[in-house]
């Protein structure tokens, strides 16, 4: 350490302009010394009963300064642990961190006390993968409450972690969870790379630390897999996959991912295995109906109206006689109406956003038939589509299909059906090309795996699935004996 001033001096000059940082100053047997910590991250009763009480009795002891100096150079002289810090920069980092540094201008030591108080919230229910069975618990922005959560789901000394920081000004705290034997090791290699070559100003929320990750950034489609819930990150885990959780963030990552894992729920495993089924399947029509839906109505009405039945055909010309604007313009405009409507359901404070979204749709559809400017048709396919689009479970995958919506619906109404089935096929080419470390994004469908089918598109009884799925692990994959 630097020896032209006293380290006091040194801290206080890199600490200059913070005026929550509190100096608390001792002289025990004659040696200067100070207590320094913000205390607005710190566990103030616990710093002044284990830490100042000490010093204050020190001072009135006559033992010498040579004991007292063994003693703390051994980490016997608090009841709770301490580290000496390396170099000066290190204890100022340490200290914005949430710990609280003690030096002897003297001796030139800096010793650390982890005592770091975040003000956090407490564990609530999960607000965006709601389950009516199963557990109600999610994450919180605290990292080590979250960590905990994980733990009581998994009892076992094989779930490993491993700590990073990222973030130059932000400091982020970030891990990655593992069972070791279960997940595929070049998973883990990779993820290790990939968040130490993260070198950005600040990572505030785990989307950065994906974005920074992400492989083919010219893809709607997510390569991860958010959730806030800990049971589902549990049997992630379970099934040989890899867990990412950030402090800050009340979700975490999930890799690999494929197609049909965003498209399960959790509660697909806390209900019967005959009701999850019909209800994946009944997801999975809707996920594609609120991707083409718009553009195959649009495409039929305005290219192959042969396809529809008479009667009707009869129903929606007449519903569009009056309407001054062609079919692809009719859809574009309800389809940005819902889009803000929602959008604006999001923005507006939760006691009334839903309801105004609600009535807003309502109002707005009804005006806008009444007024000549769409067709009753239009209006029940648009809503059609975007009800299903929130029957999706991940958020980031509805997000996608809406995305998607649109360019279908501009070529359906441009090239007809035709249009639609090629870029249809395009977007399936581009998903059978994508890969989420390294596994396939369409697996087990392409390529491929019929022993991974009994958790695809039905779900199979439990006591029928004792492997686990070859998408996400190589190792291990039996997970229950033969009864």
């Amino acid at each position: 350490m630097n020896n032209q001033n006293s380290i006091l001096e040194q801290i206080k000059e890199q600490l200059s302009a913070n005026e929550d940082v509190v100096y608390q100053h001792f002289l025990i047997h004659g040696h200067s010394c100070a207590l320094i910590y913000i205390e607005s991250i710190i566990n103030i009763p616990i710093l002044q009963d284990q830490v100042s009480k000490v010093f204050i009795e020190q001072a009135g002891k006559a033992d010498n300064w040579e004991s007292l100096a063994a003693r703390l150079d051994q980490g016997t002289l608090f009841p709770l642990p301490y580290v000496p810090a390396a170099t000066l920069e290190e204890a100022i980092d340490q200290l914005v961190q949430g710990k609280a540094l003690f030096c002897f201008n003297d001796a030139r030591k800096i010793y650390l006390f982890d005592l770091a108080k975040y003000e956090k919230r407490a564990v609530s229910e999960s607000k965006n993968e709601l389950v009516v069975i199963g557990p109600q618990e999610a994450f919180i922005e605290d990292i080590a409450t979250n960590l905990s959560l994980l733990r009581h789901k998994i009892k076992h000394p094989d779930l490993k972690t491993i700590r990073y920081e990222a973030g130059k000004y932000s400091k982020t705290i970030i891990y990655i969870v593992y069972i070791e034997g279960l997940c595929d090791p070049n998973i883990v290699e990779e993820l290790d790379k990939e968040i130490q070559a993260i070198s950005i100003d600040g990572v505030l929320g785990i989307s950065y630390t994906a974005e920074q990750m992400k492989k083919g950034n010219h893809t709607p489609f997510p390569q991860f897999q958010y959730t806030e819930r800990p049971d589902s990150v549990a049997a992630s885990l379970l099934e040989g996959r890899v867990g990412i959780l950030q402090d800050g963030t009340p979700s975490a990552l999930l890799v690999p991912v494929t197609l049909f894992s965003l498209m399960q729920s959790s509660e697909d495993y806390y209900q019967s295995y005959m009701a999850a089924s019909w209800v994946r399947m009944v997801r999975m029509f809707f996920g594609v109906i609120s991707m083409l839906l718009p553009s195959l109505y649009v495409a039929i009405t305005t290219f192959q109206p042969e396809m529809i039945p008479t009667d009707l055909l009869l129903t929606i010309a007449a519903a569009r006689e009056n309407i001054p604007f062609s079919a692809l313009t009719e859809a574009f405009i309800m389809e940005l109406t819902f889009e803000g409507l929602r959008e604006a359901g999001t923005r507006i404070p939760k006691p009334v956003g839903q309801t105004i979204s609600i009535i807003g749709a309502i109002v707005i559809g009804q005006a806008a038939v009444q007024a000549g400017i769409v067709s009753s048709p239009m209006v029940i396919v648009v809503s059609i589509t975007g009800i299903a689009s929130y029957i999706i479970p991940h958020f980031e995958m509805g997000l996608a299909l809406r995305l998607l919506r649109f360019p279908l619906l501009i070529i359906g109404g441009t090239t007809g059906l035709f249009g639609v089935f090629i870029l249809t096929f395009i977007v399936f080419g581009h998903l059978v090309n994508l890969n989420s470390f390294g596994t396939p994004y369409m697996q087990p469908l392409a390529p491929l795996v019929l022993s991974d089918w009994k958790d695809v598109f039905v779900r199979v009884p439990s006591p029928e699935m004792k492997s686990r799925p070859t998408s996400y692990a190589n190792r291990n994959l039996r997970r229950q004996k033969s009864k």
